[in-house]
């Protein structure tokens, strides 16, 4: 495992300031080694500071997050996708077999500065068991207008299983120094075929070479920290094309690579099964660099999903809502009209 002072100046150089030259900087950086990433962020957001996303789940757990003001991070062995990870790993690796791609890599990113590759490489194999058994991530979904009242039937089916279930809808800048704060990467997930994962390489490297006067007189360990970034995108945003209509992006958090003392650790039972999850604050009480994540300020909307019970689920969320500082939670509780059989 990489030293201390190596995994510092990872998270320092991962995580820039909004509104600022510092923030187009690393704009810029994301272009050039992430296009996919940075494509699909622009057509979501497009010219808008923040767009809608949305969580679903059970009932009992978005009463939590509302009380608590804290969203719960699982390990990514944890997830439905029993190869969370490891598919990613796996594309980046079969892209890379091929010799003529690789050798092309490393040979754009040492004309940058010698022996650039191994050095980035040989940093994300340090730290690729790490990646694979400690990272925690969040996920949530793109929103659209038209599912406002109903949500939408798939995640419903999909999440929560036979307990009452609910959608909450929030709206989160792209751009926000809380991810400096916290140390989190957010990215959309990229649903790829393998062809597609060779053609995102080709893009790197077309990009590598059109940027390279920008490129070359940056700091050595930006470039590595950068690459390594690239690397750790790709394995854990990485799904298998049947899960495409989850449209999902993932918040994800490291805590042996790059820990904020902001996020709260503590070992619960999800699923009759003890595990360690991570909480990200959505409480500008707890520090002034989470206010672009304070609940009150990025709640959208609640959708009460297919149930036997939804006034008094109604009822108990609107009470809920209204204690944290929720302004018209009675303007903003839907719910679903789907007809489908709940057992809750």
């Amino acid at each position: 495992m990489p030293s201390k002072e190596v995994v510092e100046d990872v998270r320092e150089t991962s995580n820039p300031s909004a509104g600022s030259e510092q923030f187009e900087f690393w704009m810029r950086l994301g272009r050039i080694f992430m296009p996919q990433a940075h494509k699909q962020s622009e057509e979501f957001y497009g010219s808008k500071a923040a767009a809608r996303f949305v969580h679903y789940t059970s009932a009992e757990a978005a009463i939590n997050i509302i009380r608590s003001k804290r969203v719960w991070m699982r390990n990514t062995t944890c997830m439905a996708d029993y190869r969370e990870v490891q598919h990613g790993f796996d594309m980046l690796a079969e892209s890379l077999k091929d010799e003529a791609r690789r050798k092309s890599l490393e040979e754009r990113l040492d004309d940058l500065s010698p022996n650039l590759a191994q050095e980035a490489f040989d940093f994300f194999r340090q730290w690729w068991t790490n990646i694979r058994s400690s990272t925690y991530v969040t996920s949530i979904s793109e929103h659209d207008d038209s599912e406002d009242v109903h949500g939408r039937l798939s995640m419903w089916r999909a999440f929560g299983g036979n307990a009452a279930r609910v959608a909450i809808v929030l709206r989160l800048p792209w751009a926000s120094n809380v991810t400096q704060a916290l140390n989190l990467m957010f990215s959309p997930v990229a649903y790829l075929k393998q062809q597609d994962v060779d053609g995102v390489f080709a893009t790197v490297l077309d990009n590598i070479r059109a940027e390279r006067e920008f490129l070359h007189p940056l700091d050595r360990g930006i470039l590595v920290n950068t690459v390594f970034n690239m690397l750790l995108a790709g394995v854990t945003c990485l799904k298998h094309e049947g899960f495409r209509e989850e449209r999902e992006w993932r918040v994800i958090y490291g805590p042996d690579r790059a820990a904020s003392p902001l996020m709260e650790s503590a070992i619960e039972v999800v699923g009759a099964i003890p595990q360690t999850v991570y909480k990200i604050p959505l409480d500008a009480k707890k520090s002034d660099a989470l206010s672009d994540l304070d609940l009150p300020r990025i709640f959208d909307r609640l959708i009460i999903g297919p149930s036997q019970f939804p006034w008094v689920m109604y009822e108990a969320f609107y009470k809920e809502l209204k204690e944290v500082g929720v302004d018209r939670p009675e303007e903003r509780i839907s719910i679903s009209g789907i007809p489908i059989r709940s057992y809750a």
